[in-house]
């Protein structure tokens, strides 16, 4: 029939995938990061969530890991993958029942991307956990985010390299307490983002502000912070918490920016008491 509309496959970001809950929890990785922060042994929130009867999926963004075909992570790409996964697990799949709740969990730059997301599609997602991440970056003056943006990127223009950055970067994102295999795991990541998607991803979020929308949200939310994050300080995100109509805040102890890694019980076991309050767990049910 000539009139009639093919139907245009969307590319969905890269994914990592456990469990059959009727709840979906998708996991938003920061900067520096990709979707095997979220999966692999040390910090594995992945098998967590999935072992307590929810769909865990972990996204590499436009541009990192397995999404490089994506493009690049500007904000308005990150969101329409976002968006993309989020039409996929609410339609099915070969095997799985079609998703009954959305929850973003975001970290970092995840979870701007996650308020981007509730901000512009409200109706798309059923519950919030934003983890160590801003309503804002940085100071509303300019010149902060400017300077900040200049010293971050001092040792890419120097010639050091995503590796060099990262082995200058990362011990002052871990707490004091954590781990070799932690710190070596987040310094890898980093290490293994392309610069290009390093550059527009920071691009991305030095303009980034949704203070005035943190009190439209009008879905469950959990802020949580870390005690020794100075990227995202327990002070700002308790304010956050705050201007968020009934929202939850949880400050991890011995924990640093990348909490899941510092303290990946602590971190899980929050999430999982938020989802249990507000999501009650249920296997998925797979179709013949």
């Amino acid at each position: 029939h000539r009139g009639a509309r093919r139907a245009v496959a969307v590319k969905l970001p890269a994914l990592t995938q456990a469990g059959h809950g009727s709840t979906a929890v998708v996991l938003l990785h920061g900067i520096g990061g990709g979707r095997q922060l979220w999966a692999e042994a040390g910090s594995d929130t992945v098998r967590a969530l999935a072992q307590a009867d929810y769909r865990a999926v972990a996204m590499d963004f436009p541009g990192y890991g397995d999404s490089l075909a994506l493009g690049l992570p500007e904000m308005d790409r990150m969101v329409e993958a976002v968006l993309a996964l989020i039409t996929h697990l609410r339609a099915g799949r070969a095997g799985a029942l079609p998703v009954e709740a959305v929850v973003l969990l975001g970290h970092s730059m995840g979870g701007m991307v996650a308020q981007e997301v509730v901000a512009r599609h409200p109706q798309v997602v059923q519950g919030l956990v934003l983890a160590c991440t801003s309503a804002l970056f940085g100071k509303a003056d300019g010149a902060w985010q400017r300077q900040f943006v200049a010293d971050r990127l001092a040792p890419l223009d120097a010639g050091l390299g995503m590796a060099g950055m990262a082995q200058k970067l990362v011990p002052a994102l871990m707490a004091a307490s954590a781990t070799p295999a932690a710190a070596a795991l987040a310094q890898q990541t980093m290490a293994a983002v392309p610069e290009a998607s390093y550059r527009v991803a920071l691009a991305a979020i030095a303009g980034f502000d949704r203070r005035a929308q943190l009190a439209e949200i009008a879905v469950p939310c959990l802020m949580l912070a870390a005690a020794e994050d100075r990227t995202s300080p327990p002070d700002m995100m308790q304010r956050m918490a705050g201007r968020v109509n009934g929202a939850s805040y949880v400050c991890l102890q011995h924990a640093g920016h990348v909490a899941n890694l510092d303290s990946p019980a602590q971190f899980n076991a929050a999430v999982l008491d938020f989802l249990h309050r507000h999501f009650a767990p249920s296997d998925g049910v797979t179709q013949e």
